[in-house]
């Protein structure tokens, strides 16, 4: 039998347990974020009925969601007539009930319908799980990738968007980035900017253009409207309220000014400034706090705030998003129910932190001492302080004798294992062990209990 060649589907990855331990310093430092914010975490599982997830993400996500075969003989019920005219969509609903999740917002809004009697509201919650998308593999754009969401549903309080900009805040903070802009707009004050220049109906086409103001600029801007029909008295009207400049306060002000005939516009500006009062009673610890009127994403999705989170220290696309919506649950019959949410975009701030050199090393150690023997009778000998270094949650491993000391110390370094415990005949009958700090080469001769006294009291994740 010919032997296969091991490989991974397109459009997925291993991950090897160096990324691993930086994956989830990036998780982990989430985490604990939005459970000190009051989120608790939830799963869901990785699949759906397919009817829970189609029709939810327009006719282009519908056509990324990986179906799930029927068990056992699935084309014993299959549609026939289907099969036979080659109808896809008619044939795969007859042989597959399930689909990989796409996201984590539909299943999220799922689950808030289905244990609507258990829960308490507002709900917030967090998930950190894998999505499926049958999209075409490239450079950054994987099948199979992480989300880490976090949701507040049931309370339409600003307080909500305000702490988000806090969460956003605290835990890029915390993974090392110095220099970050959080981004906040409101899809009331876009509706009011297509209200007071008589585009009300084209609010789509507006948004879609000057989200572009960055990439093509304004003549590009320009250019896209006039093909979408704008007249020059539109776009006369428009370009100086996108290009507006200035501190929030002053963006504010001439917002108030421009959209003084427009009511939904003015609500939205009162939204923005009721975030900002918030915030401003809460200092940020790094992040830049930006108007940005021209933030238009997941407009279809988002009723109130808009946020988006980029990095200023290396160049990349957003690293975090989201907003508030007034209607999540609302597809599944439970109308009303008012929400926001975020989402940490974690493989690109992986990136972000491993071009800026900001994982520590802690992060990429998992065994913090090894233990050598020169013998198999020093595993013996070993074993009462191994397990001793253990109970005090020291990560700690034996070297199974027999293999030569350089061996050992090599895979010590291999690991970047910071201490090392070297145990012969001559450490067995004076009861002095050699420790070895890896890093510096220091080596000392010490008790097995002054050895667990310094670990201890000293910081082993300092390699």
């Amino acid at each position: 039998m010919a032997s296969i060649k091991p490989s991974v589907p397109k459009g997925t990855r291993d991950f090897s347990p160096a990324e691993m331990a930086k994956r989830n310093f990036i998780f982990d430092t989430i985490k604990g974020v939005f459970r000190k914010y009051g989120y608790q975490q939830i799963e869901t599982p990785s699949m759906e009925n397919l009817s829970t997830l189609t029709g939810k993400y327009g006719d282009e996500g519908d056509k990324l969601i990986f179906k799930i075969l029927n068990s056992g003989d699935y084309l014993a019920k299959a549609d026939a007539n289907a099969l036979e005219n080659r109808n896809s969509n008619q044939a795969t609903a007859s042989i597959s009930e399930k689909a990989l999740r796409y996201d984590l917002t539909v299943p999220f809004a799922r689950y808030v319908v289905q244990h609507q009697s258990e829960i308490t509201f507002p709900f917030k919650r967090f998930q950190v799980q894998p999505v499926w998308r049958a999209d075409r593999p490239q450079k950054g754009r994987y099948r199979e990738f992480y989300q880490c969401d976090a949701d507040v549903v049931g309370s339409a309080s600003l307080l909500n968007e305000a702490e988000f900009i806090m969460i956003y805040d605290e835990a890029l903070s915390l993974l090392g980035l110095k220099d970050f802009t959080i981004k906040i707009n409101n899809r009331k004050i876009l509706s009011g900017i297509a209200q007071v220049i008589d585009k009300s109906n084209s609010i789509i086409d507006l948004t879609v253009a000057i989200d572009k103001l960055d990439k093509i600029g304004m003549d590009g801007v320009v250019k896209e409207l006039v093909e979408k029909g704008f007249t020059d008295t539109a776009i006369n009207k428009l370009q100086p309220i996108i290009l507006l400049e200035g501190t929030n306060d002053e963006k504010l002000a001439s917002l108030h000014n421009v959209l003084k005939d427009s009511p939904i516009g003015l609500q939205g500006c009162d939204e923005i400034q009721t975030v900002f009062n918030y915030i401003s009673a809460c200092a940020l610890r790094t992040a830049a706090l930006e108007l940005d009127i021209t933030l238009a994403r997941g407009l279809n999705y988002y009723t109130g705030a808009i946020f988006e989170v980029k990095t200023n220290e290396v160049a990349m696309g957003s690293i975090g998003g989201g907003g508030r919506y007034d209607d999540l649950t609302g597809m599944f019959g439970l109308k009303g129910l008012t929400g926001a949410g975020i989402s940490f975009g974690a493989d690109r701030i992986y990136d972000v932190m491993e071009e800026l050199n900001l994982f520590p090393a802690s992060a990429e150690q998992s065994t913090q001492v090894l233990i050598c023997c020169f013998e198999p009778e020093a595993e013996t000998f070993a074993l009462p302080l191994l397990q001793k270094l253990r109970a005090k949650n020291i990560n700690s491993e034996l070297y199974p004798a027999g293999a030569k000391i350089k061996k050992q110390l090599d895979y010590a370094n291999n690991k970047q294992v910071p201490y090392t415990i070297v145990i012969g005949s001559d450490e067995m009958q004076t009861g002095l062990l050699a420790l070895k700090n890896m890093e510096s080469g220091e080596q000392d001769k010490l008790t097995a209990e002054a050895i667990l006294q310094k670990f201890t009291t000293d910081n082993l994740n300092a390699r």
